[in-house]
């Protein structure tokens, strides 16, 4: 992997700081990395680096940084839920525009970007996936399937409306997100008129792809990772 480095886009509501990784070689394709409800945390960084590693260019906006931009550790849930409850649909999506300008003006076109997400994450990038055309987008356990979050429609509604090729994983022990709902997902994104698919891991949980929780699951995480790697090989024209 090359350099790293953070930089700042401006927002009306401040700068947000957007965590880069580079391969050793120019890259072709980009990845846009939803962080999970901890921040840009030593973890996101980490996958961010693994992308990297895999010859994109990743980056990681710090979508909290109306409230902060806190980097959380696994230990206690209740210290994300005042960061999350300052989320909306309208910051949401300048953030996404504004790191989606930052990779357009590093050069890359929007069919070579792809969006990928972790727990709330995963959420958004689903959400992007519908309003914006790119690349590919992959979802790793995203909630809000039939309730909708953070001002956002439920994703069952949005699903049909995909302009990206998307990519969801989940996991059959998560209990925040009951296998009906996923399969309701499928059957949602189905409709559309780009390819889509959903992996569901019997033996899995919430969080199984993060090394830094208890909840990983090393045989999941890893047929996962090489699913989304191989996801953007197709899709992503560089």
């Amino acid at each position: 992997m090359g350099e790293t480095r953070t930089v700042d886009l401006p927002t009306a509501d401040g700068p947000m700081g957007v965590y880069e990784a580079r391969p050793d070689d120019t890259p072709t394709r980009a990845v846009f990395v939803f962080q999970e409800a901890f921040g840009v945390n030593d973890h996101i960084e980490d996958v961010t680096r693994r992308f990297a590693d895999e010859g994109f260019l990743a980056v990681a906006p710090a979508l909290f940084h109306r409230s902060g931009s806190p980097r959380m550790g696994y230990d206690d849930i209740q210290q994300v839920y005042p960061h999350m409850g300052e989320l909306t649909s309208r910051g949401i999506e300048e953030d996404v525009e504004q790191t989606l300008e930052h990779l357009r003006r590093l050069g890359f076109e929007d069919h070579a970007i792809g969006t990928v997400g972790f727990c709330m994450g995963g959420t958004l990038s689903l959400v992007t996936g519908a309003r914006h055309p790119l690349g590919a987008s992959v979802t790793f356990y995203g909630g809000g399937i039939v309730e909708g979050r953070f001002g956002e429609p439920p994703l069952m509604e949005l699903a049909p409306g995909l302009q990206t090729p998307w990519l969801g994983v989940f996991g059959d022990e998560d209990t925040g997100i009951p296998v009906d709902q996923v399969e309701t997902l499928r059957a949602a994104a189905a409709e559309a008129l780009v390819d889509t698919d959903v992996v569901r891991y019997p033996d899995a949980g919430h969080g199984f792809h993060c090394d830094a929780r208890s909840a990983f699951r090393p045989a999941p995480a890893r047929d996962a990772w090489q699913r989304t790697i191989a996801f953007f090989g197709e899709h992503l024209q560089g």
